[in-house]
C-alpha cells in the first residue's frame, strides 16, 4: 500500500506541476517526497510527505525560533490551530515552527494530497508575515534601518513598513 500511496503522491504532484524530489528511507528506497509549495509571502515552503507503514506524515518548516515575544507567537499559533484542517503548528526541540499532520495510508488520494498541500499554502500565506511581525519585529526594524542607510532596496520589507512607522511614532513621543 505504501508504494501505491507514493505513486498517487507523485502523480498528483506531476498533475499540479509542482517541483519535487524523492527522499530515501533507511533501507535506501524512496520513502517520501519533498515538495516545493510556491507562495507569495513566502516564496517556497518545502513540505515533506513521508510514507510510512500506516500513514503519510506531512511536515513543513515555517520559520526559525522567534527572537522575541514568544508568548504572543505561541498564543497566535495555538489559536490558529483551531482553524486548520489536516495540519497543525508545532515546535521542534530548538523552538523552530513547523506545520505537521498525518493522513491514513488508505485515505491517500489526489484530492486529499491536493487539499493538504492547499492547507499548507493557505496557512503560510495567512500566517507567515504575522509570525515574523510578532517574533522578529526588532530584527525587521534593524534591517530596515540598515537598508535605508546603505540605500538598499526595501521591496521585500514593504509588508512591515507599519512597524517602522510605529517605531518612529514611539521615538517622536
Amino acid at each position: 500500500m505504501s508504494d501505491t500511496a507514493l505513486q498517487i503522491i507523485e502523480d498528483t504532484l506531476k498533475e499540479s506541476e509542482l517541483e519535487y524530489a524523492f527522499h530515501v528511507g533507511v533501507d535506501g528506497a524512496p520513502s517520501g517526497v519533498v515538495v516545493e509549495v510556491p507562495g507569495e509571502r513566502r516564496l517556497i515552503t518545502n513540505t515533506i510527505l513521508t510514507v510510512g507503514d500506516h500513514s503519510v506524515r506531512i511536515e513543513a518548516f515555517i520559520c526559525r525560533k522567534p527572537d522575541e515575544d514568544f508568548e504572543k507567537v505561541y498564543r497566535y499559533l495555538l489559536r490558529r490551530n483551531r482553524r486548520l484542517f489536516g495540519v497543525a503548528y508545532t515546535l521542534d526541540n530548538l523552538g523552530d515552527i513547523y506545520l505537521v499532520g498525518r493522513i491514513a495510508l488508505e485515505s491517500v488520494s489526489p484530492q486529499v494530497i491536493d487539499g493538504i498541500l492547499g492547507q499548507v499554502l493557505q496557512a503560510v500565506e495567512s500566517d507567515f508575515n504575522m509570525l515574523l511581525e510578532l517574533g522578529f519585529h526588532s530584527s525587521i526594524q534593524k534591517e530596515w534601518e540598515w537598508r535605508v542607510k546603505r540605500g538598499e532596496s526595501l521591496k521585500n520589507l514593504k509588508a512591515f513598513e507599519h512597524l517602522i512607522d510605529d517605531q518612529d511614532d514611539d521615538q517622536a513621543g
